[in-house]
């Protein structure tokens, strides 16, 4: 079945299933074929287009409004796009916002990625919902000529993201220093010249403010590939280790990341994990990672605190969860999502370590979790004061 618009379609996307959607093309030319999720944010559509976290996914934007408030450098979550491409309902307009120094159309096309408006988005949200994360490919072309065989074709063949380690795709290729801290008003981004705290953080696919983060609670960060071993880590002497954010399936990076973390847990360094950095921090533990349907991406999540009671509004984006159900002994839940009672945090009995699966750098509360990042700091503090 397809929806056709008025005009002549310049874009069409295909799912695995045979069903077809037509629109406006904007940004790049050409074809991509990936995962399909949809994200429900209001806002911050350049920095989920820049999250590592969604390589080998083309985004599904809920709202309306994408593109109205242009882009600019400073909003980068990394150097370059990661999603594989963008889907949006209305056709975006022209930005109007001071920080603005581009439009969305034309960062799309200058970093080589696909968009298609124009979509009946709550049609196609209902899908992913019904189908859970389908398979997709998206083509973009002026003149309107679709091999849609080929474009179904190439859906269903997609591989998925299901075993796949994507992490190492993202990474870095080589450590690198880290010390600006998070924006603000006026100053815009300071740097951390007064750090108290040694940070070796591991990137499976680290957005950049959760570096800043880390940055602007005292952290001295020195950022590793997600191949680095233990001795690669502690060869830096740090005060603590950070677990980041990525794509992919956690099992897959799990092959070399576990070992690494297992070894780093014989120490009595303090561990903070986010995302897939709570994941693989789980695996670690002994605990199983599942697949969910069509998992959570969005900046309006309530996650439960068990231990002090509170509600945090938190930004989501992961497609796998922890299995709270089989958790090993001596490791506790510490928070949940309100959605579904899906695991969103765990920590060790008794020890420094921790990690939760919502974003505490994203701020869509906007402040409800940047006490992970102090609590990760005070760790620090006290393991060095009995030393």
């Amino acid at each position: 079945m397809a929806h056709q618009p008025n005009q002549t379609p310049t874009a069409c996307l295909a799912l695995a299933d045979g069903t077809l959607f037509y629109g406006n093309g904007f940004g790049a030319t050409g074809q991509t074929v990936a995962e399909l999720c949809f994200n429900t944010a209001m806002t911050g559509y350049q920095e989920i287009m820049t999250d590592p976290s969604y390589a080998g996914q083309v985004v599904t934007f809920t709202f309306p409004h994408i593109g109205n408030t242009g882009v600019t450098d400073e909003d980068d979550e990394a150097r370059d796009p990661v999603a594989a491409g963008m889907v949006v309902k209305w056709d975006p307009t022209k930005s109007s916002n001071w920080r603005a120094t581009a439009e969305l159309t034309d960062w799309l096309a200058k970093k080589g990625r696909i968009a298609i408006g124009g979509i009946d988005t709550r049609r196609l949200t209902r899908a992913i919902r019904q189908q859970g994360a389908p398979h997709v490919a998206i083509a973009h072309d002026p003149d309107g000529k679709f091999d849609t065989d080929a474009l179904i074709k190439s859906a269903r063949e997609f591989v998925g993201l299901e075993g796949l380690d994507l992490a190492k795709d993202v990474t870095c290729a080589q450590s690198y220093k880290w010390d600006e801290k998070r924006w603000t008003w006026a100053e815009g981004y300071a740097r951390q010249d007064a750090p108290k705290h040694k940070v070796v953080a591991i990137d499976f696919g680290a957005k950049r403010n959760i570096l800043r983060c880390l940055a602007s609670v005292g952290c001295d960060i020195t950022v590793l590939p997600a191949s680095a071993t233990a001795e690669d880590v502690l060869a830096h002497n740090p005060d603590g280790v950070f677990l980041s954010n990525g794509p992919g399936d956690p099992a897959a990076t799990g092959v070399y990341a576990v070992p690494t973390i297992q070894a780093l847990l014989k120490t009595n360094l303090p561990i903070f994990g986010i995302c897939l950095g709570h994941q693989m921090l789980a695996l670690s533990l002994g605990a199983k990672t599942i697949k969910m349907s069509h998992g959570h991406h969005g900046a309006n999540h309530p996650v439960k605190d068990y231990e002090t009671g509170k509600v945090e509004i938190t930004s989501m984006n992961h497609g796998f969860a922890v299995d709270a159900n089989d958790l090993p002994e001596g490791v506790v839940e510490t928070h949940v999502s309100l959605f579904d009672g899906s695991n969103c945090g765990i920590r060790i009995a008794d020890r420094p370590v921790y990690s939760v699966q919502h974003h505490p750098e994203a701020s869509p509360g906007p402040q409800d979790s940047f006490y992970l990042f102090e609590r990760f700091a005070d760790y620090m503090a006290q393991a060095k004061a009995k030393n």
